[in-house]
């Protein structure tokens, strides 16, 4: 065997170098007993000797891939293997680790391992190897444990298949979810973002409806969905709808509601919470206008603590526009006024079947994302569904911020002058709070929601630019009902054009005028959808109905579809539930 290694045909100077140090090397080797002899040390002692054959360097790589395989190792495990036969000889071959199948970390950190993974995989829960380390790194920066002080990935995964192994699981390398790579993104400036659990990176959108709604004047317009989405476990944490066009203030809306915790009254009848919330390490979105603003950049992200982060390229957007398939194809093809995709092939029928208000289909979003998305398992995820996989994500608990803190970064701002008796102007309505009193003509600051502008955080201003919450402003008459910003100025507009005088009454006025408007609308939609529907189902009582004699027509009771309304509505809206 020596002969045929000193006669070798080495192509490189690695490979002459190695044949140096073994002629070099003059002390004997020692032999293994008689019992080290296994049928795998045989196995090894036929590797090397195919090693040690004359050939060519193109050679000498396709045998070492081959006797990777045949050993079931890598090839840098075959040139260690090769490197322990030239130092010890057979010895070598047979030699293993002293300390095989025994772990360098402390039993605490072994069964805080195992208890988190046993912990994560009770019941309808699953929780991956990865996760496990999250929730390690988690624990270790509790601790105030440096890098090297607790265990790596590569200990927590060995720890774990050992402990997967006594169990006999079929799946001995992997637990379930577990998909060998970890996600990254790519940013426009060249980053790799990568993504190692929950609220690590979210990803936002967004997108206008195929559904004509009525809207706040009985107009039939397409609504704007944005959403928030956490990229980890493609759970939806946040969304904003509205007839609104995207911009930088809508952003940041969607945002808010990603971060608050969500709570829902009985009117919308959800089986499951929605339990996502929290704070993003990075905010990963395309590079539109919206998204680079001033506004939502530098204000919003130094104030809340994130980065932002722009895609390389439209198309590394994919788990959003997904969503928004899903939400097409499991919802929106199943309301009345839905246009579809195709401007050619869009129904004759959308506008006269359209009878749902925003505040409809609000309802039904968050239903959906409730009860079937979030719920629901993605196809990478194998058995963990997505609202799972975000709990079992968390390095820790989500941080939980006060709506004020949210309200200073993601709400618009505006200044005034207080007038008398503690009142304030905005959009030619007066609102009015307790604290504001005794302030005459000093300048506060003030923000507020544009879905609902009945109500304003107003702030003292400090000398040094800082602000103070005072207290909250109610617009005069209109405490109990709910205006949009984009209603009021519509509002004003109409009144203005009427040379009406423009105050709070007037406005409140107008307001009611327009609901039993849009109501009276969305009743005769819905009244012509129902017929339609009707004469459908009933050909033969339309055709008797067209023949009948005119003492028939007038012993025919008139429709009670307008007193019935309510009850139809009701029916309606759960039939659209039990759809999807």
């Amino acid at each position: 065997m020596y002969q045929k290694l000193n006669n070798s045909c080495l192509s490189s100077e690695d490979d002459a170098v190695e044949l140096q140090q073994h002629r070099d090397s003059t002390k004997p080797h020692k032999l293994p007993s008689e019992e080290l002899i296994t049928e795998q040390v045989k196995l090894r002692m036929e590797v090397i000797q195919s090693l040690t054959e004359p050939c060519d360097r193109k050679t000498y790589s396709a045998k070492k891939i081959e006797a990777a395989q045949k050993l079931g190792v890598s090839i840098r495990q075959v040139e260690r293997l090769l490197q322990k036969w030239r130092e010890q000889g057979l010895v070598g071959l047979t030699t293993t680790r002293s300390d095989k199948g025994k772990y360098r970390l402390e039993q605490e950190w072994i069964d805080f391992i195992i208890n988190t993974y046993e912990e994560g995989n009770k019941g309808s829960k699953r929780m991956t190897r990865n996760q496990v380390f999250l929730k390690v790194k988690g624990r270790a920066k509790q601790l105030s444990l440096n890098k090297s002080e607790h265990p790596s990935h590569q200990s927590v995964y060995r720890i774990l298949d050992e402990h997967i192994e006594q169990k006999e699981r079929k799946e001995k390398a992997r637990s379930p979810g577990y998909l060998g790579e970890r996600l990254t993104h790519m940013t426009r400036d060249g980053r790799e973002l990568e993504v190692e659990g929950s609220n690590d990176v979210w990803q936002c959108d967004h997108t206008r409806l195929d559904v004509r709604l009525v809207d706040e004047y009985g107009v039939l317009d397409r609504p704007w969905l944005t959403i928030v989405i956490d990229s980890y476990s493609r759970c939806l944490v946040g969304f904003y709808v509205g007839f609104d066009h995207p911009s930088s203030q809508i952003d940041t809306l969607a945002l808010r509601h990603a971060i608050l915790p969500k709570s829902y009254g009985s009117e919308y009848q959800l089986r499951n919470e929605w339990q996502a919330y929290g704070k993003p390490n990075y905010f990963y979105t395309d590079g539109g206008k919206d998204f680079t603003s001033i506004h939502t950049t530098e204000q919003v992200a130094v104030e809340i603590g994130f980065n932002c982060a722009l895609r390389r390229r439209p198309s590394d957007g994919g788990i959003v526009e997904r969503f928004f398939k899903t939400l097409n194809l499991q919802v929106l093809n199943t309301l009345p006024g839905y246009t579809g995709s195709n401007v050619q092939e869009r129904p004759e029928s959308t506008d006269k079947d359209a009878c749902l208000t925003l505040k409809d289909l609000e309802l039904l979003l968050v239903r959906f994302i409730v009860d079937e998305y979030n719920p629901h398992t993605d196809a990478r995820m194998k058995g963990q569904s997505r609202i799972g996989r975000w709990e079992a994500g968390l390095m820790a608990d989500p941080y939980l911020y006060d709506q004020l803190d949210l309200a200073i970064c993601l709400m618009k701002q505006e200044r005034r002058k207080v007038q008398k008796y503690g009142c304030i102007q905005f959009e030619n309505l007066t609102y009015r709070a307790e604290h504001l009193r005794g302030r005459d003509a000093e300048i506060v600051a003030f923000r507020y929601d544009p879905a609902d502008i009945t109500t304003l955080l107003v702030y003292k201003i400090n000398a040094d630019g800082t602000e103070d919450f005072l207290d909250y402003a109610h617009a005069q008459c209109l405490e109990t009902e709910r205006l949009s910003l984009r209603e009021l100025k519509a509002i004003n507009k109409r009144l203005k054009e009427a040379s009406q005088e423009i105050n709070n009454d007037s406005i409140l006025e107008a307001m009611l005028d327009r609901q039993a408007f849009v109501e009276e609308t969305v009743k005769r939609n819905r009244k012509q959808r129902r017929q339609v529907a009707n004469e459908q189902v009933n050909p033969v009582e339309q055709v008797a109905k067209k023949f009948a004699t005119p003492e028939q027509k007038e012993a025919e009771p008139e429709s009670e579809a307008d007193t019935e309304l309510p009850k139809y509505e009701v029916r309606y809206m759960d039939e659209l539930f039990e759809e999807y």
